[in-house]
């Protein structure tokens, strides 16, 4: 188990843990995170949730053997698979979710990033959406909400070409609040979350759903379309050939395609 959490002065820390492989996902890790927002929406004690990874690294995104020998579930129980029940659990968490980027953030480690309260990104960060070059699709409402916030031309870039983007341009464009030091992420993000102690939590709780209410069915229906549409370039040849070459640390060859 490579997740860590602890709760102290109001607020739920989620901690990514596994940096000797660039705090790659597990199936294991997505349970334990989608357990520790549960129970952070059930103790009366936690105001905040704070979710943080290790220096230079926040999540490289999926770990790629583990996912390839243990898939997200298909059809009817796709949705109860753990990569889908920590989606489930983010998306109704009531408190506030505060995100300290650390580093890299690759896949869902910007995917998420869309679906947290406040979003304090490292000057050394790097966000990445790079699911069409491993002939995917974007996933966790990605395809809806970059959009949104980018406009089609800018997203195009980013789930299309899945080109990177810098800390400045991840608040420009409001998938980050602000750009800090890469010391000092982390203790402002935990400043901004430990706020939530002097304001009344009911209040808080139901003006962020408020504030999610009117996207949420939408959301709800585009993270159950891509799943679908996910699951099934998982198992195309265009698929194999990307994490094939991945694997093998070559590039890989669309051209049979």
């Amino acid at each position: 188990m490579s997740i860590k959490t602890a709760t102290f002065n109001g607020v739920a820390t989620i901690e990514i843990a596994r940096p000797e492989k660039k705090n790659a996902l597990t199936v294991a890790m997505y349970q334990a995170m989608a357990d520790a927002l549960n129970a952070a929406r059930e103790d009366g004690a936690v105001r905040a949730v704070l979710i943080t990874g290790q220096p230079g690294i926040f999540t490289s995104g999926n770990d790629v053997e583990d996912f390839l020998t243990r898939p997200p579930g298909q059809g009817s129980d796709s949705m109860d698979s753990p990569v889908f029940r920590f989606m489930r659990a983010l998306l109704d968490c009531d408190k506030p979710v505060v995100a300290a980027v650390t580093g890299a953030a690759i896949g869902i480690g910007t995917t998420m990033l869309l679906h947290c309260d406040f979003v304090y990104v490292s000057d050394e960060a790097r966000l990445a959406m790079p699911f069409v070059a491993l002939g995917l699709v974007p996933e966790y409402a990605s395809s809806l909400v970059v959009p949104q916030l980018m406009g089609h031309r800018r997203a195009a870039e980013k789930l299309l070409l899945g080109d990177p983007f810098t800390p400045e341009q991840a608040v420009e464009c409001g998938v980050a609040s602000a750009v800090l030091p890469a010391g000092e992420v982390v203790a402002h993000a935990r400043r901004v979350a430990e706020r939530f102690n002097a304001l009344p939590p009911g209040a808080v709780r139901e003006a962020k759903q408020l504030m999610r209410a009117p996207q949420r069915e939408l959301t709800l229906q585009t993270i159950r379309t891509e799943g679908e549409v996910f699951g099934r370039r998982l198992r195309s040849p265009e698929a194999m050939e990307a994490f094939q070459a991945f694997l093998q640390k070559r590039k890989p060859d669309f051209s049979k395609f």
